[in-house]
């Protein structure tokens, strides 16, 4: 199930970027030490009573110099569009102006829960000043201070509550994959050759969330799958679209929705800055993963373009090394047939199960070949290992100190991990414990 997503909203200056980062924690850290994985820090991953959710921090939206009234527009907008909840940030030091009313306005046209959070009451003689924001009409305030943390508790228990139910969602046996990237690397026209081309649309799902309709559609070898809707980068967004943040947003959604996600880079604008961000989301989120170049047609080439091409996205993303490249052209249908058995392979991949005893064999043999390192006279002994998950493939190695395996040393049983199981297309996760 995607995880919900929190709107933080409000007129500027209001103190919903303290809020943001005090709900995220350290999570907005860069959390894996690879060159190349970066994040964006519009919205982070946070959790509160066992619920993990995403939040969205409005206040870093650009406008360029449009007035103060659009600015405010377009923070609701983006909120409307991707949120489950949305919370509205005011003032309890400048009190209720001109400007909230708007804000609470525009949010009388959703049909989202709206949590009303009344900042900067940073003492109990304040909390009496918050009743005039009742005016509001979005029900009770809650006064709290971003700075120091209070509040935040009774904020968080009332917007998880709002959250949608986990069982209404059921069981489908398709494989679910959306196809991401910025904005004009061919998403769209990769979409419409994969459902147009031999291939018939059989039904169609309601999204969940935001009235996404996700497509459904069955190969001639009767492989069913569904194509995540990417939060209509075809149709929505209109101003917003343009700006290459926001196309972000929206795979953060279509990544939580999928099994398998397709990263789109574009062969003839190269690979961006952007494209890291993108493919990073779907990294740290454990996806199996596939690579698209699109608009390889119209790519001046040699013997050696592809491999020189593959070579490039091997060092920019180095992260992603497990991850498999396609030269497609949604515009003459180049390989796309390709797509589908990849999609299903590495699916398969992602869902892979190891035995205990098959695996402790390969991690023997890796330790035969290249012994475990030493640190003042005590050496690493690793005891077992075996599979605890997947989606992604995650293995526990039990050793007598977590201290004494090296990051090098875990990355080398990684490898051998990989040589001897095909995990081509998914993450895998090592975690090292101590034997107690």
């Amino acid at each position: 199930m995607a995880a919900p997503i929190v709107a933080i909203v409000g007129r500027p200056n209001v103190g919903k970027s303290t809020i943001f980062n005090r709900m995220a924690g350290e999570r907005i850290a860069i959390v894996e030490d690879l060159p190349g994985v970066t994040r964006d820090r519009l919205y982070a991953s946070a959790d509160w009573l066992n619920y993990d959710f995403k939040i969205i921090d409005t206040g870093g939206i650009e406008i360029g110099n449009e007035p103060f009234l659009s600015e405010i527009r377009g923070q609701v907008e983006i909120a409307l569009e991707e949120a489950d909840v949305i919370v509205m940030v005011a003032s309890g030091r400048e009190g209720l102006t001109e400007a909230d009313e708007v804000v609470a306005k525009l949010l009388y046209k959703t049909d989202k829960p709206v949590v009303l959070a009344i900042n900067k009451v940073d003492n109990p003689e304040m909390r009496a000043d918050i009743y005039e924001f009742y005016a509001l009409g979005l029900g009770d305030p809650f006064p709290i201070s971003g700075s120091h943390g209070l509040g935040l508790g009774d904020l968080l228990d009332e917007i998880v509550k709002h959250f949608p139910d986990e069982a209404a969602e059921q069981e489908d046996d398709a494989i679910r994959f959306s196809i991401i990237g910025r904005p004009n690397v061919g998403k769209s026209s990769i979409v419409n050759a994969i459902l147009g081309e031999e291939r018939v649309i059989v039904s169609d799902i309601e999204g969940t969330t935001r009235d996404a309709i996700d497509s459904r559609f069955m190969t001639a070898d009767g492989d069913e799958f569904v194509m995540v809707d990417t939060a209509g980068m075809r149709k929505r967004g209109k101003v917003y679209e343009n700006t290459e943040k926001y196309s972000v947003l929206r795979a953060l959604k279509a990544v939580d929705e999928s099994n398998v996600i397709l990263m789109v880079i574009d062969a003839e604008a190269g690979i961006r800055e952007q494209d890291k961000h993108v493919a990073g989301f779907a990294h740290e989120a454990g996806r199996s993963m596939i690579i698209v170049v699109n608009k390889w047609d119209a790519i001046d080439k040699n013997t050696k373009t592809m491999q020189e091409f593959e070579e490039t996205i091997r060092t920019e993303f180095k992260f992603l090394d497990y991850a498999p490249i396609v030269f497609v052209s949604a515009k003459t249908g180049q390989r796309l047939d390709r797509l589908p058995q990849l999609i299903k392979d590495v699916d398969a991949n992602h869902r892979k199960r190891i035995s205990s005893s098959t695996l402790n064999d390969v991690i023997m043999d890796a330790i035969a070949v290249n012994p475990t390192p030493s640190d003042n006279g005590r050496r690493l002994r690793v005891y077992y290992a075996t599979q605890v998950a997947i989606q992604p493939p995650t293995f526990v190695i039990f050793v007598n100190d977590v201290e004494l395996m090296h990051f090098s040393y875990e990355r080398f049983l990684e490898n051998q991990i990989r040589d001897s199981f095909d995990f081509s297309g998914t993450p895998i996760k090592l975690i090292i414990r101590a034997r107690t």
